[in-house]
């Protein structure tokens, strides 16, 4: 398994921690803040700084101001796909919540990065616009599927097909790792299954454009109630069994999640951390769950399949910070 490239494992500098903070609106800004109720998955220890962005402009500022000061920095969104070191983050953690939208009366909206994609998918299907519905159910931020290119395999039959962020997208501003601000398109982004450029670069998206279509609202509501029953029935829910999603990426002709259940491994616990009932290629934490309980499970269905199937599943989720 790899840790997410923000870092956060090694001890910041006192002194550029109080350098940064100088720079940041002390009303927005707080220390030693446990991080695990900002996780979807519920799990991990505090940051070091915690900084609430409220624009794209102000992410970027607080990104350039970690950077000028030398201290790591990561920026959370809905905090879902991640499990956070019990031991927390060392440096500055940028909660997103840039959630400015704008909707032009061409069919295009501009989002923020921090805008809920949920939010989007209600108002557009209240403006009669497809394109957004499939996401319906899904924990993420804008700037968050735009990461990992958010995708669904729709059940309905006329549509059985996986549906991508990317097929709506049209721009997204970013600030590059360098430091720049600049507009970019799709051949920038290069959207991958599960990846993108941002899984390569410390590039962060400000905003974005995407391009919807005109919709019939009747049947979009149909649509949002066929995806969340689907949902519902393959998918522990969030509110009484935190997860982060699909642990393991996807084995083309295989499926991750069939091979751990081929091993016997649903319902399979170590700590507080346990393989569902419902899908095994998710993990719940069922009260008091640890990272460590966590990556734990992880490696013990790794070994599993690689022993009796010969796969090795790589983690989709990003490990951020330090672990014990």
């Amino acid at each position: 398994m790899t840790d997410h490239p923000a870092g956060g494992r090694t001890p910041a500098d006192p002194a550029a921690l109080d350098a940064l903070a100088a720079r940041l609106d002390p009303a927005r800004l707080r220390r030693h803040v446990a991080l695990a109720p900002y996780t979807t998955f519920r799990i991990g220890g505090p940051a070091d700084l915690l900084y609430e962005a409220t624009s794209g402009d102000d992410l970027a500022h607080a990104i350039d101001a970690a950077v000028a000061t030398g201290v790591d920095w990561f920026v959370l969104g809905l905090g879902a796909n991640i499990l956070v070191g019990d031991l927390g983050f060392r440096g500055l953690v940028i909660r997103n919540r840039a959630d400015h939208v704008a909707w032009l009366p061409d069919g295009r909206v501009t989002a923020e990065s921090g805008a809920v994609m949920g939010d989007l998918v209600h108002e557009a299907v209240a403006r009669g616009l497809s394109g957004f519905e499939h996401y319906i159910g899904i924990p993420s931020s804008v700037g968050g599927a735009i990461w990992q290119n958010l995708h669904f395999l729709s059940p309905a039959p006329e549509r059985e097909r996986t549906m991508f962020i990317a097929e709506v997208f049209e721009s997204c501003r970013i600030r590059t790792q360098d430091g720049e601000r600049r507009t970019v398109d799709a051949g920038y982004i290069a959207f991958g299954y599960d990846d993108t450029v941002f899984h390569h670069r410390r590039d962060v998206v400000l905003d974005a454009t995407f391009r919807l279509a005109p919709g019939d609202p009747f049947a979009l509501h149909r649509i949002l109630q066929e995806n969340l029953s689907w949902r519902g029935a393959r998918h522990p829910w969030l509110e009484h069994h935190p997860s982060a999603g699909s642990i393991f990426k996807k084995i083309e002709g295989v499926g991750a999640g069939r091979l751990v259940d081929q091993c016997g491994l649903k319902g399979f616990r170590i700590g507080d951390a346990a393989i569902t009932h419902i899908h095994a290629n998710i993990m719940v934490n069922l009260g008091h769950a640890t990272a460590r309980d966590v990556r734990t499970l992880i490696a013990h269905a790794q070994q599993a399949v690689a022993e009796k199937f010969g796969q090795h599943l790589e983690p989709e989720i990003g490990f951020v910070g330090q672990f014990a």
